[in-house]
C-alpha cells in the first residue's frame, strides 16, 4: 500500500535521531567533551591553536563523510560528528577570538613555524562574524524550502545544510561559554548557571503555542555548547581561577566514557526498533477458509 511503501522509506533514509531528554543529555556530554579535549590538544599537549584547529577540522570532515554516506540513522556515527564538531569549534572559536602567540605551542611546534596562534578578535568581533555566518546559513536554508524539523530531514543537501548550521553553532557556542567564564565577571559556575537558567526558560516556552518549538530548538542547541564550554573550564581550570582542576586529560576520559555508554545505549534502542518494524508491517496469515 502506498502509505505503508511511504512509512518504510522515511524509517530507512531517517538519518537524525529523534529529540528527547536523552538527546540533550547526550548533546551536553560531547560539547563539555569537545570543550575539555580541544583544550587538552591545543594547550595541555602544546600542539597551538592553529595547528589543532587544521588537525580537529580534518577529523570533522572524515567523520561527517561516514555520516553522510551511511544510509540510516547510527548513534554512533550522529554523535561522532557532533563530537567532533565540538572539538574544532573549541579550537576554531579560540584562534579566533584569543592572541596567545606561542603560550601553548611547543618549541618543537614553534620551530616548524605553525603561524599565529590567535587572530585576536576577541569576543564581540568573533561572536558577530559567527552569528552573521549561522544567519546566511538559515537564509540559504529557508530559501531552499526544505524543512528545519530534524526528524524529517532525509535528503543529502538538507543533512549538508544542517551538519554546517551545527558546526558553526558549537563555534559559536564555545565563544558565549569563554566569555561568560573569562570576561563577564560570572566565573565558570556561574556562566554555567546562567545558561541552565537560560535553556529551563526555554523549556517553560515550549508551553507556548505561539513560539515555534523549531526555533527553540535551534536556540537550545546552539546555548548547549556555552553549557558545555563552562562545565568544561570548570572541571579543569585551577582551583585559584574557580575551576575544580581534575585536568583536561582525566576529564576527558571519564567524559568519554560516559559518552561512549549513553551512544551504545542509543544503538541497542535503535536495533531493537529496526528489528521489531518489519514484525510490526508483517500482515497476519488468514484462517483457513476466511473471505
Amino acid at each position: 500500500m502506498p502509505s505503508t511503501t511511504s512509512s518504510t522509506t522515511k524509517s530507512v533514509m531517517k538519518k537524525l535521531p529523534e529529540v528527547t531528554l536523552a538527546f540533550w543529555i547526550m548533546k551536553i556530554a560531547a560539547t563539555t567533551l569537545g570543550e575539555t579535549a580541544g583544550d587538552l590538544f591545543a594547550q595541555t599537549l602544546k600542539l597551538g591553536y592553529f595547528l589543532t584547529t587544521i588537525a580537529l577540522f580534518a577529523v570533522f570532515v572524515v567523520t561527517l563523510v561516514i555520516q553522510l554516506r551511511s544510509t540510516r540513522y547510527n548513534p554512533f556515527f550522529y554523535w561522532t560528528v557532533i563530537l567532533s564538531t565540538s572539538m574544532a569549534g573549541t579550537t576554531m572559536s579560540d584562534f579566533m577570538n584569543r592572541d596567545d602567540s606561542g603560550k601553548y605551542l611547543s618549541g618543537g611546534a614553534t620551530s616548524l613555524g605553525w603561524g599565529p596562534q590567535g587572530l585576536g578578535l576577541g569576543y564581540p568581533e568573533g561572536a558577530a562574524i559567527l552569528i552573521s555566518l549561522l544567519l546566511l546559513i538559515f537564509l540559504g536554508w529557508k530559501l531552499s524550502g526544505m524543512t528545519f524539523q530534524i526528524t524529517e530531514i532525509v535528503t543529502f543537501r538538507g543533512e549538508a545544510l544542517f551538519w554546517s548550521a551545527i558546526l558553526v553553532s558549537n563555534t559559536l557556542g564555545t565563544s558565549m561559554g569563554d566569555f561568560l567564564s573569562d570576561s563577564s565577571g560570572l566565573g565558570y559556575l556561574g556562566g554555567a548557571s546562567l545558561v541552565t537558567g537560560l535553556l529551563l526558560l526555554l523549556v517553560a516556552l515550549m508551553k507556548v503555542p505561539a513560539v515555534p518549538n523549531v526555533l527553540l530548538f535551534w536556540i537550545a542547541f546552539v546555548l548547549t555548547r556555552p553549557l558545555g564550554a563552562t562545565a568544561g573550564d570548570l572541571l579543569t581550570k585551577p582551583v585559584a581561577k574557580g575551576g575544580l582542576d581534575l585536568g583536561t586529560a582525566g576529564s576527558s576520559a571519564v567524559l568519554l566514557a560516559v559518552l561512549f555508554g549513553l551512544m551504545a545505549y542509543a544503538q541497542r534502542k535503535e536495533r531493537r526498533a529496526a528489528a521489531a518494524t518489519p514484525q510490526a508491517e508483517t500482515p497476519q496469515p488468514q484462517r483457513a477458509g476466511h473471505r
